[in-house]
């Protein structure tokens, strides 16, 4: 094995252990009732192993993008409709919780159940993405 490619597995699998470690503190906050931030921690699972997917496949580090349509698109990664708008109704789990203008609004969203099935329905995308890389 190459130093080059050392390198790219070493950060590939960075970004693979950091999105499972998100992913379990999603669901840790959601135990706890903290369900904004539960869904900020899902996005970030997401994120993650997107950015580990690009890795694998660029041979480069990831983009400082939080944007989940852009990081899929530049992998190429077949989306449809319905899971492009799940992509970018996670993303904006990223904004909604960390700006003032819009926590008040999307905490008020987060009740337990809608937490849950948001929350389930990232863990079921975050599998699919893990099963791409090699």
């Amino acid at each position: 094995m190459n130093t080059e490619q050392f390198k790219t597995d070493t950060v590939k699998k960075y970004w693979r252990d950091e999105s499972a470690e998100s992913l379990k503190v999603a669901w840790h906050l959601y135990e706890k009732n903290d369900y904004s931030y539960s869904l900020f921690f899902g996005h970030l699972a997401i994120e993650k192993i997107l950015k580990s997917l690009y890795v694998e496949k660029e041979k480069q580090h990831a983009p400082f993008t939080h944007d989940l349509i852009r990081l899929a698109e530049k992998i190429n990664i077949p989306l449809s409709d319905d899971q492009k708008k799940f992509l970018i109704k996670i993303t904006a789990y990223n904004l909604e919780t960390r700006y003032p203008e819009f926590t008040g609004e999307f905490r008020k969203q987060c009740t337990k159940e809608y937490t849950k099935t948001e929350l389930e329905q990232i863990e079921v995308t975050y599998k699919w993405f893990n099963s791409m890389i090699q």
